[in-house]
């Protein structure tokens, strides 16, 4: 009878359903204090809102809601709402009935981006993916983005047992401080070691570290980043390289694991479990019970990474119940899909790029001899030399894994590319490092102008901004913000290209 709890449950119309991962974990004995997911529900009852996003056009927000109870979000009710404009998600509800929602983080040891100190929000269409086939969005976490609640109930604290997970896009991170998830500080300052016990993904080498070159799963347990028991490297915690990656820590007194395992299809693997870490200020734990996702517990901001799901428990469970949550993860078969939309652009076609604002429709998108992008008249009486540094090739994207976007090479200046730095748009010769690949991708999508035959770019790792004219000076460009280039008026004509043929 338990092995049928765990495979399935009842929801109030008497239909028989799979369980979701935290009747799952209820039904091992350890049920979740808070649950977290713009995919999907993970109760097999849950039919209230994943998440809240707030379109760019009036400030107007929404609740997104699962299909069925227990089913997919429904993201065709996001894309009518966001349409020909832009969206950010705003509350990532929780669905244990405890309230512990997560919004947009406050200042702390680090200040966010926002002119009050606050973290930026995620943009609500940069992770797309299919569950099942059915189409849904997870939260791409920018350098800058953060989401936390620091007044959470029935989270773990002091050196109390918990346990937690979260579904990630194994390909998506970076060498900084701290894409994590789990339970922090309440006053979002660093406390002291043994005050956080949250998933950490990513290749940061400044505390512990794995095997090989990362990325790793490991423990943010404040002051150190923990693989195994000592402060260095674990070489019993591989390397990641799974598109979809599930990550789990759990925590009891003395005790404490790590587990990881492709969310795509296999069983878990322990990558760590024993005793607590032998530093000092970690056995027996400081636990404060807020939750972060995409931050440090002082609120450090460096970090990326993709959250699609997670959870967290009371009690510490077990590996056979974290098994069977690990194979509901594999039964909603994540897959991806296309990140662009619109007009499509042919890799190895030449392409010149054409202001749509009105006023300005003779001016295209060129970089000058001091490697600056802006825009310039061009017509077919121009120099030559003019033509060329308008035009660019379309290439594939030289980052993002498998996200099917696009490179511009300059046509003039092979092995150069258009990347942004400091969010202005520059010339720069592709140095073969993750940040210039994933600089340099960018994202087609339907006009945010409307028209159909025009097409808006979009920044690959910051899906928040698009390419942009503003004084005649190219940025990725955010539709409001804190910097000039970032001003609402006529962003979406400003966003809005006709991609034609090149000049040259």
């Amino acid at each position: 009878m338990c092995s049928r709890v765990l495979a399935l449950g009842l929801v109030a119309t008497g239909v028989l359903v799979a369980a979701g991962p935290c009747d799952i974990y209820a039904s091992g004995g350890t049920p979740c204090i808070a649950a977290h997911s713009t995919t999907r529900a993970l109760y097999s009852s849950y039919n209230g809102a994943l998440y809240q996003v707030q379109r760019g056009s009036d400030k107007a927000k929404t609740d997104i809601k699962p299909l069925s109870a227990g089913g997919v979000a429904n993201a065709a009710a996001q894309d009518s709402f966001c349409n020909n404009t832009t969206c950010l998600i705003t509350i990532i509800y929780d669905q244990s009935g405890r309230g512990n929602h997560l919004t947009q983080a406050p200042p702390g040891g680090f200040k966010g981006p926002e002119a009050n100190g606050y973290d930026n929000l995620a943009s609500a269409i940069g992770a797309p993916v299919t569950l099942n086939g059915q189409k849904a969005y997870g939260v791409f976490v920018s350098p800058g983005t953060g989401y936390r609640n620091n007044a959470a109930s029935g989270t773990a604290k002091g050196d109390e047992p918990e346990g937690m997970y979260a579904v990630l896009d194994g390909t998506h991170y970076n060498q900084y401080c701290c894409f994590d998830y789990g339970n922090a500080e309440t006053s979002s300052l660093d406390t002291g070691n043994g005050h956080m016990e949250a998933i950490y993904f990513g290749d940061c080498t400044s505390w512990g570290s794995g095997a090989g070159s990362g990325p790793w799963i490991m423990a943010d347990l404040e002051n150190g980043l923990f693989s195994g028991l000592s402060s260095g490297k674990n070489t019993n915690d591989p390397p990641i390289s799974y598109r979809f990656t599930t990550a789990v820590v759990k925590g009891r007194p003395n005790q404490w694991a790590i587990r990881g395992a492709n969310a795509a299809s296999g069983s878990l693997s322990t990558f760590y479990s024993g005793v607590r870490p032998s530093a000092s200020g970690y056995n027996p734990m400081s636990k404060e019970g807020a939750i972060i996702l995409g931050i440090g517990g002082d609120n450090s901001i460096s970090a990326q990474g993709t959250f699609y799901e997670g959870a967290m428990t009371s009690g510490y469970p077990s590996d056979a119940t974290e098994n069977a949550v690990q194979a509901n993860i594999v039964a909603a078969k994540y897959a991806t899909t296309s990140l662009t939309s619109g007009p499509s652009l042919t890799v190895g076609s030449s392409v010149s790029l054409r202001v749509t604002t009105s006023s300005y429709t003779d001016r295209y998108l060129a970089h000058n001899s001091s490697s600056a992008i802006i825009t310039q008249a061009v017509s077919a009486s121009s120099s030559s030399t003019l033509k060329q540094q308008a035009t660019w090739i379309v290439r594939t994207g030289l980052g993002g894994g498998n996200s099917g976007c696009f490179s511009f090479e300059s046509r003039d200046t092979p092995g150069s590319y258009m990347r942004h730095y400091d969010f202005a748009l520059r010339l720069g010769t592709n140095d073969g490092t993750k940040q210039f690949a994933e600089d340099a991708t960018f994202c087609p999508q339907t006009a945010l102008n409307g028209l159909s035959a025009d097409s808006s770019i979009r920044s690959w790792n910051y899906p928040t901004r698009y390419v942009r004219h503003y004084a005649n000076v190219a940025y990725v460009a955010g539709n409001g913000g804190v910097h000039m280039f970032d001003a609402a008026a006529s962003f979406n004509d400003d966003v809005s290209w006709v991609v034609a043929s090149g000049f040259a």
